[in-house]
């Protein structure tokens, strides 16, 4: 798979115009298929999307919002993140990050639907260049998570949570919200219509919402326990690490 799964859209997109039904076999040995959890294959959901329909019936709403739930509710950098900013800086002073969040995974899925993803079509160093700056900006933001100061000695540069405008940024270059991203217009928008990244936007923004708050609430409850300044490092000293090891998809990717 090309870097954090971009090839799943190329191979759908190319093979769907060319009504090559092998790319369905094919779809499901590099893309994550939820769609079965209600009882539809991808391919009904390519054949129903791909050109005999626009509108998506009820089973495929159920199963796109199945789909969000558990992509979004389930570990990754962004919930990684939120707990810890409520862990160190409470819910209220997380609320920016977890906008940024929605907004900006909620806008890229709808421009690379719209045909950004050509670009990396066009320039095959652009799948290297993004793996780079992936690694480069978690490493980073996993520093910063283990450099956090304790609340109430927050320094200028340790102390601050994410902003609106990091956090938009950050679903650029964050691994898990590519392939999450591809995946659903791959399944759920297979001819990239207005309409179809519309109802993507409009279904994750509702449910990643509630679902990335849950982690930034579990965060600020653990404030209780990390009463100390050993403690609290050491929680924020695991969370960068596993902030490091949620690289491992990208770095094996091939």
């Amino acid at each position: 798979m090309h870097c954090i799964g971009v090839r799943c859209t190329r191979l759908v997109s190319v093979n769907l115009e060319q009504g090559d039904d092998s790319a369905v076999a094919e779809l499901r040995s590099y893309c994550v298929n939820p769609v079965g959890w209600a009882g539809i294959s991808v391919k009904d959901n390519i054949d129903y999307l791909g050109g005999r329909g626009e509108n998506m019936t009820f089973e495929l709403l159920t199963a796109l919002g199945v789909f969000a739930f558990v992509a979004s509710i389930t570990p990754g950098p962004n919930n990684l993140m939120l707990m810890a900013s409520g862990a160190n800086f409470g819910y209220l002073r997380s609320i920016p990050h977890m906008a940024g969040v929605v907004v900006g995974f909620t806008t890229m899925l709808f421009l690379v639907g719209l045909g950004l993803i050509g670009v990396f079509d066009s320039v095959p160093f652009s799948y290297t260049l993004l793996k780079v700056l992936s690694v480069i900006y978690l490493v980073y933001l996993a520093w910063r998570i283990a450099t956090a100061a304790a609340p109430g000695e927050a320094s200028e540069e340790g102390g601050k949570p994410l902003t609106f405008l990091q956090a938009v940024l950050f679903q650029w270059v964050n691994p898990k919200a590519w392939t999450i991203g591809l995946t659903a217009i791959t399944v759920y928008a297979p001819t990239r219509s207005v309409g179809a990244l519309l109802i993507l936007m409009v279904t994750f923004g509702a449910v990643t919402l509630p679902s990335i708050s849950l982690w930034t609430l579990i965060g600020q409850q653990l404030r209780n326990l990390l009463t100390n300044k050993l403690r609290l490092r050491v929680f924020n000293g695991v969370m960068a690490a596993l902030l490091i090891v949620s690289l491992y998809p990208v770095l094996t990717a091939v």
